[in-house]
């Protein structure tokens, strides 16, 4: 059976989308190939997205951050948006693919000493972790 594929956007696709790609690759990965992309791709992935997904054993190392218009021709089972409505618009996806949204603080925007950011990205990530998760196994 082929897998399902998802499609993760964010704005920069530096955190976020990121984290939720790693996340559905590892835990999911049996049912569905996730990719995501931003709006306004940030360039690299965030060193606190990284960080926090290694403790989980999922390397985002190698990843960068790319442009919704990489994937405006594929076809994707699902399309979400996981940016946090009262922050940010959420991009707008014009391609194949049931849109559905749930949002996230972005945590490149938290503030304070390095383990207090880091704290707000695992906290984000395990948000992101079981909310999306359980998503894709009661709408798979």
């Amino acid at each position: 059976m082929a897998k399902k594929r998802v499609l993760i956007l964010c704005t920069g696709n530096s955190a976020r989308s990121q984290m939720a790609e790693g996340l559905v690759n590892h835990f999911a990965g049996d049912e569905w190939a996730a990719y995501s992309a931003g709006t306004e791709p940030a360039g690299t992935v965030h060193p606190l997205a990284i960080q926090a997904m290694a403790e989980l054993e999922i390397d985002l190392a190698g990843h960068h951050s790319k442009s919704v218009d990489v994937f405006r021709d594929d076809s994707f089972d699902l399309v979400i948006t996981v940016c946090d409505d009262a922050a940010e618009n959420c991009p707008v996806w014009l391609g194949n693919g049931r849109v559905v949204h749930l949002g996230f603080p972005d945590p490149a925007r938290a503030t304070g000493s390095e383990a207090e950011r880091l704290a707000v990205f695992r906290r984000v990530r395990d948000d992101i972790r079981r909310q999306l998760l359980d998503y894709l196994q009661s709408n798979g």
